[in-house]
């Protein structure tokens, strides 16, 4: 059943995602250098690549936690936090800021890579 534990992970990892920009929409948008005519709600593949994405993640986090005997929520979560901020989230900045973008999409794009893996841990350890 481990599987389903990857999948649920990701999924909840997606979810969040989601809601996260939602709420950021307008700023994300902004700050990206998008307008309302650049994103194409009705083309699946950005949300199918990312669902895909997050539980590629998922699954990897599961194996370094299984390999490294973690098995807390505590465990998890701090498994989560840590590769968001020490792993991903560095990138992320390399990322924006080679690229001459908004500054702000650091810490909205960053925050959902943290929150995100955050997610992912603590309910890897839930089942």
């Amino acid at each position: 059943m481990e599987i389903l534990n990857v999948i649920v992970a990701g999924a909840a990892a997606w979810v969040f995602g989601a809601i996260w920009y939602m709420r950021l929409g307008r700023a994300w948008m902004d700050a990206a250098g998008l307008a309302e005519g650049d994103i194409n709600p009705r083309d699946p593949l950005p949300y199918i690549v990312s669902f895909i994405g997050a539980v590629v993640v998922a699954g990897m986090m599961r194996h370094v936690m299984a390999s490294s005997g973690i098995a807390t929520i505590g465990g998890g979560l701090m498994v989560g936090l840590g590769l968001g901020l020490f792993m991903v989230l560095p990138w992320m900045i390399n990322n924006v800021l080679y690229s001459n973008r908004s500054r702000s999409l650091i810490w909205m794009d960053g925050g959902y890579a943290v929150l995100g893996s955050t997610i992912i841990g603590v309910v890897l350890q839930l089942f």
